[in-house]
């Protein structure tokens, strides 16, 4: 299989390359720091610098991803941005920054590659949303940015899954609880999640290679603990 996974150079995007590579497949890694990958140096891995916020290197890891296959079968939108700020005092661009990341880099780069997707072979395009962004979960102050837009990307799950099932793609999000990230850390500076980064990708794994096979359009919380 050809993955695509964004956000790869840590917490659960860098487990889940790895587990992608030691099942065989072949795995297109778009992310700013492509020093962690190196550590890999596997032959299946495609480390491509990509800044999510910014539409020409979108456009170069298009570009590089089309010259090397036909096909792809699951893309994984994995990356976030996040301010933990309270709301009035959050910036435009602070909050631009945090939708390009989380909901207009999915939005353009699965637009983008859709001539690679579906058609005779299923494709599966899967959006990591969090349990802030889940409705009616619990909301924390100082990530209205950040919940808001994981909100957006799981509405925009259910917009997808209806406009791409007839070519053969079916879209799900993940929305994802406490995992010990450096993004918790951001967000609930002290708090000790309950799940590492390798057991969330273990189960990441698991339904992106699986879950399409059973679920278009579908938002799943996938939570133990929420802060």
């Amino acid at each position: 299989m050809n993955i695509i996974i964004t956000g790869a150079s840590r917490g659960i995007g860098f487990e889940l390359v790895k587990q992608f590579l030691n099942s065989g497949h072949v795995v297109f890694c778009l992310t700013r720091n492509l020093e962690p990958l190196k550590t890999l140096a596997h032959s299946n891995l495609k480390s491509i610098s990509t800044d999510l916020s910014s539409r020409e290197s979108m456009n170069s890891a298009i570009t590089s991803i089309k010259n090397e296959v036909t096909h792809i079968d699951c893309m994984i939108h994995n990356a976030g941005s996040l301010v933990n700020k309270p709301y009035e005092s959050i910036t435009y661009d602070e909050l631009q920054k945090v939708y390009q990341v989380n909901v207009f880099a999915p939005y353009y780069l699965t637009q983008q590659l859709l001539p690679l997707l579906g058609k005779e072979k299923k494709s599966h395009v899967l959006n990591i949303s969090s349990m802030g962004g889940f409705q009616g979960s619990s909301k924390f102050s100082g990530l209205s940015a950040y919940s808001s837009s994981k909100a957006a990307i799981a509405g925009l799950t259910e917009c997808l899954a209806e406009e791409l099932k007839e070519k053969n793609i079916s879209v799900n999000c993940l929305a994802i609880g406490a995992v010990q990230t450096e993004m918790l850390a951001e967000a609930f500076p002290g708090y000790q999640a309950p799940l590492t980064p390798n057991q969330m990708a273990e189960y990441i794994f698991d339904f992106a290679t699986k879950g399409h096979l059973y679920y278009n359009g579908k938002i799943l919380p996938v939570s133990s603990s929420t802060p």
